[in-house]
């Protein structure tokens, strides 16, 4: 009698829990869960890196740009002492 008790409280067991099963799978998974997303957020992607490398070539291209720009003009203005460019070059270590 008393197995028969035990087998019956063990088959109505999750009709009584209800949501509570589900809700302690996702208390057990969520650490899990945490630990990931931070991982994603931590790295960077091949191309999020690639993304940020080219925003920063337009960046420096824009500078090499604007410093030629002022180059040419000054040599225009003065021929004489115009030599060859020797400022900023994009994708150069300056």
């Amino acid at each position: 009698m008393r197995t028969v008790r035990i087998m019956v409280s063990a088959a109505l067991l999750p009709l009584l829990a209800g949501g509570c099963i589900r809700t302690t799978a996702s208390v057990v998974t969520a650490p899990f869960k945490v630990a990931g997303q931070a991982a994603d957020w931590a790295t960077t992607s091949q191309d999020e890196a690639d993304r940020n490398f080219g925003c920063e070539m337009r960046k420096k291209e824009a500078r090499e740009g604007r410093e030629r720009r002022d180059w040419q003009k000054r040599c225009r203005k003065d021929p004489e002492n115009c030599g060859a460019y020797d400022g900023y070059v994009a994708g150069r270590d300056n």
